[in-house]
């Protein structure tokens, strides 16, 4: 695939954290190019520094050292407010934990991108109840988070990271606290939103069966690629 084929780009990537007197190297110059549609799953065991990397990835934390592009666009030399509308716009974001707002029902918390982005209360309800529809939800849009199983809670959170339509969904350990049959249910899912709405699927997980449905696995250990 050619470069116009990339949708971000990350070069060289460092990140370290001070300890003590010295400091804990995390990420030791990984590069990573994701294209359009594409799908992998990034595995490695804990603390290897697989997370760290989809944070900065996601823009949700900066390196120490190196470079990251979107389509050409430089987002280490944005601020704080430049990356939050981008984030907003191009990427989705779905944890191990679901995050949900325990105040707010299954739409009211889908809804929370499109009016972080400045889209109508209407426009917002509508494509939230579109996409709980199509996750199964669409007679739990009402329910508050206690009142949904953890399966049922992670579809939600799936729904909130999909809503803006973005171009790259990140996902970390996003079945690591659901049962192997729930988790199965969520794996296909994700397969299935990879194929019908086009984006780039990057997945974090220590979870070897999971990884290797993908058609293609990136192995980490300590802070790099393992060849």
């Amino acid at each position: 695939m050619s470069d116009e084929n990339i949708l971000l780009r990350a070069i060289d990537i460092h990140k370290s954290y001070a300890q003590g007197v010295g400091e804990l190297e995390i990420l030791r110059g990984v590069s990573l190019d994701i294209r359009q549609g594409e799908a992998f799953a990034i595995l490695g065991a804990s603390g290897a520094g697989k997370s760290t990397l989809l944070q900065i990835m996601g823009t949700l934390d900066r390196p120490n050292k190196g470079e990251l592009y979107c389509e050409g666009r430089d987002l280490l030399a944005m601020n704080d407010e430049e990356l939050s509308r981008f984030r907003n716009a191009e990427m989705g974001f779905v944890f191990q934990s679901h995050h949900l707002l325990t105040e707010f029902t299954a739409v009211e918390n889908v809804m929370i991108p499109c009016r972080v982005g400045g889209e109508s209360i209407k426009a917002a309800r509508e494509k939230a109840l579109q996409l709980l529809d199509f996750m199964g939800l669409a007679d739990r849009r009402d329910h508050h988070p206690n009142q949904l199983s953890g399966g049922e809670l992670q579809r939600v959170a799936i729904a909130r990271a999909l809503v803006r339509h973005p171009k790259i969904l990140f996902a970390d350990e996003p079945t690591g606290n659901l049962d192997s049959h729930t988790s199965g249910k969520i794996q296909e899912l994700f397969f299935r939103l990879k194929e019908e709405m086009k984006l780039a699927l990057v997945i974090v997980t220590h979870d070897l069966t999971f990884a290797t449905r993908f058609p293609k696995v990136y192995r980490m250990k300590d802070g790099q690629w393992q060849s």
